[in-house]
């Protein structure tokens, strides 16, 4: 009995397939690329930014027309789209990677043992480092967080268990809103005030930048939390009401736990948006070349306040002070990651887990 041989299969044809391989846009990235510089070469007019657009064009074209004519009119437009918005994301990212490069490569000239543990004080030149603006951010950003997050979180918690709607729970989210949009330097003259009037005029002190810190502060958490509370289902709320359990306790038992996870998340970008201001600290808590731990007396150094310092005023010779001033740019950006992992950490250990 003879058997039948069986022709061997057709190897997969790309253009009859209706389907580009996944190297191919990568591959005319790098064609297109090339064919811009090449053309912006021979024209004599050689330019990274002209070439990386030009290349974007004629990648964003010539990918259209292949897959149009192969996969089709439908999945061309579909491709074109997803290029443009991944086009764009780049685009967006170019800043952000400017800056950290710019700061990290910038900043590590004085990123040292002596940028961490001295002070100003005393110092003119070369030497000197960051140690006082480092424990006046980190106090006053404390103080900051200590009254605006329970402000904040107990001014949400009106707002979507106790207000029902009424004529205070608007007027409240008007003022917030109002509030979130206020310049800085309007929370620092604030402060200024309020504590000149109090203590006498020229008050600085780290306590009075820590209100005008938390003005700014509560309404970041206010909004957030507000909106972490009402992503929490009412049939969880309905179950412990028929447990027969008082109001306050389902809303410290069931709804904040729920919701800590965004809550968290909330309060550290309140943290990241006041961390770095430095117009109202430069009316409130003013500038020290000296270590000063005790914010309710004399002027506190902060990072941002110091790298404007150094950055605006520097001696004969600039270059230890421009060094300074990215240094403390860089310690800044650091503080803020480091406050941003916490905040993660804290928020996967107490947020309701699977099972629970």
């Amino acid at each position: 009995m003879h058997g039948t041989i069986s022709a061997p299969p057709k190897s997969k044809n790309i253009l009859t397939s209706a389907q580009l391989p996944k190297y191919t846009s990568l591959s005319m990235v790098v064609a297109s690329l090339a064919v811009a510089f090449g053309v912006l070469a021979i024209l004599g007019a050689a330019n990274p930014v002209g070439g990386v657009f030009l290349g974007a064009l004629i990648y964003f074209v010539s990918n259209y027309a292949l897959s149009a004519s192969v996969e089709g009119p439908r999945k061309a437009k579909d491709r074109l789209a997803r290029n443009v918005v991944t086009g764009f994301f780049i685009l967006a990212l170019f800043p952000l990677v400017s800056v950290i490069w710019g700061t990290v490569s910038k900043g590590m000239a004085r990123f040292d043992v002596l940028f961490f543990n001295s002070s100003m004080r005393n110092v003119v030149g070369d030497g000197g480092g960051a140690v006082h603006a480092i424990w006046g951010t980190l106090i006053i950003t404390g103080l900051a967080t200590l009254i605006s997050v329970p402000i904040g979180i107990l001014t949400a918690i009106y707002l979507v268990e106790y207000s029902n709607k009424g004529h205070l729970g608007r007027a409240i989210r008007f003022f917030v809103d109002v509030m979130t949009g206020i310049p800085s330097i309007v929370a620092g003259l604030f402060a200024y005030t309020i504590f000149s009037l109090i203590l006498g005029p020229g008050t600085n002190n780290g306590f009075s930048g820590a209100c005008a810190l938390s003005v700014l502060m509560i309404p970041t958490v206010v909004r957030s939390t507000e909106e972490m509370l009402r992503l929490v289902p009412n049939e969880l709320r309905e179950a412990s009401y028929a447990l027969g359990v008082p109001k306050y306790r389902t809303i410290g038992k069931v709804v904040l736990p729920t919701s800590i996870a965004g809550i968290v998340t909330g309060v550290v970008l309140g943290i990241a948006r006041v961390i770095g201001e430095t117009a109202p600290l430069l009316v409130t808590a003013a500038i020290t070349a000296s270590m000063n731990m005790d914010p309710f007396k004399n002027p506190m150094a902060t990072l941002p306040v110091f790298v404007y310092y150094e950055y605006t005023t520097p001696g004969a010779d600039p270059t230890p002070y421009i060094d300074r001033a990215w240094t403390g740019a860089l310690t800044l950006i650091i503080i803020v990651m480091g406050l941003n992992l916490i905040g993660r950490l804290i928020a996967w250990k107490f947020a309701p887990k699977a099972g629970r």
